[in-house]
């Protein structure tokens, strides 16, 4: 071990990516949406809100193939601002690497694409088939209750949300090639301030702020006590230099 070579431990380093995957979007204009029609609630799909941003779940994974680029689930964005542009994040466990892709689609634009009715269906089947899990149960109680929902039809901006979720590892253990573990993350929906920048990272901004100041008056106060200790040390020199004179 001693003799390794140290460019053969680096090649033995594995690549680690970031384990926070992100899409950034505007919401549309409000579309008719009449919550008298079951139907979106018969999808069972979880939905994010500015009053429910964060989701935190178990997304199924699956290695690509060129059939299949991964494993969709599906989620519905409601009561969005129309024209504010919002970020949805996938923040998961490095332990876990995989490879997540977002889209957004319009209501519109899924009602009159069959093959999305199709995937959103398949996924939908899938997830009330599975709805005894405890995973479902405690997701489906962060949800607003139905009866507090206008049965009038109303107009919202919504949107669709596909996560395709894609394992994005090797391991020599036969288990962990044949069935990929379901992946934890946390789906979080967040809004931008002005349309610049996420409000999550405005403690962040105020944080780096109060730091920077900090470090601006301590760099003048530093800056200030050396000039002093320099003139001192300068005005000490000329004295003596003075006194040497006068003693020739």
């Amino acid at each position: 071990m001693k003799n390794l070579n140290p460019l053969v431990l680096l090649s033995l380093l594995p690549l680690v990516s970031a384990n926070v995957e992100k899409t950034i979007f505007l919401a549309p204009q409000p579309s008719p949406v009449p919550s008298t029609d079951s139907t979106l609630d018969d999808l069972g799909l979880e939905r994010l809100s500015p009053s429910y941003p964060t989701l935190r779940t178990y997304l199924n994974a699956s290695f690509p193939t060129p059939d299949s680029p991964g494993t969709d689930s599906w989620y519905f964005l409601e009561n969005l601002n129309p024209g504010q542009r919002y970020e949805v994040r996938i923040c998961y466990l490095a332990t876990q690497p995989t490879s997540f892709t977002l889209d957004t689609y319009t209501l519109s634009s899924t009602i009159e694409d069959p093959s999305l009715l199709s995937a959103i269906s398949l996924y939908s089947s899938a997830r009330l088939a599975a709805s005894t899990s405890n995973t479902l149960i405690r997701n489906a109680k962060r949800q607003p209750p139905l009866s507090s929902m206008d049965p009038a039809p109303t107009s919202d901006a919504v949107l669709f949300l596909r996560i395709r979720a894609a394992a994005d590892y090797f391991s020599l253990d036969k288990a962990l090639m044949e069935n990929v573990p379901p992946v934890l993350a946390d789906v979080i929906l967040d809004p931008f301030l002005w349309n610049v920048f996420p409000r999550s990272l405005l403690p962040t901004a105020g944080y780096v702020c109060v730091v920077g100041t900090v470090a601006v008056l301590l760099a003048r106060w530093v800056m200030g006590a050396f000039r002093g200790m320099i003139e001192r040390e300068v005005g000490g020199t000329k004295t003596v230099d003075g006194d040497d004179k006068k003693k020739r």
